[in-house]
């Protein structure tokens, strides 16, 4: 790898960084849609506005959002315009993809699962099958009141 390249990587790297979290990725799809006041975004997630001010100066340095302030309000725009359709690609493939890892899952639980349930089947006609074999009572481990 070129120093090129490890320069390049390690920028796209910090935007997916930037990106890692569901209150910065919501209002990314948020300001994709239009530019937005910060106040918006307090009343939608319902966090502090200082809270909300760390997501979106996060988003800032990384370089996908820049703000505007009017007046005492400060409105935040999409820098970087191919984030929609970046997002809506991922939300499609994992959308496209639920069904099939819920059908792997469900397959890896019954490989689990089967070899176990055979092998219970057999322990209990084993036990049925042998009378003979008397069965252990565990003892109490209460203190006796006597």
């Amino acid at each position: 790898m070129t120093d090129e390249q490890r320069i390049l990587i390690e920028a796209k790297t910090a935007i997916l960084k930037a990106l890692a979290h569901p209150t910065r990725l919501y209002i990314i799809e948020e300001l994709a849609k239009g530019e937005k006041c910060v106040c918006k975004f307090v009343e939608a997630i319902k966090a502090d506005f200082s809270t909300v001010s760390k997501h979106l100066a996060i988003l800032k340095n990384a370089g996908l959002v820049e703000d505007d302030k009017r007046g005492q309000l400060v409105y935040y725009r999409l820098r970087m315009q191919c984030l929609p359709d970046f997002i809506n690609c991922i939300g499609k493939e994992v959308a496209d993809n639920a069904a099939t890892r819920s059908t792997i899952i469900s397959r890896q639980h019954k490989q689990i699962c089967q070899p176990v349930m055979s092998l219970r089947k057999r322990s209990q006609s084993s036990q049925r099958s042998s009378h003979s074999t008397p069965r252990l009572r565990k003892a109490s481990t209460r203190p006796s009141t006597a």
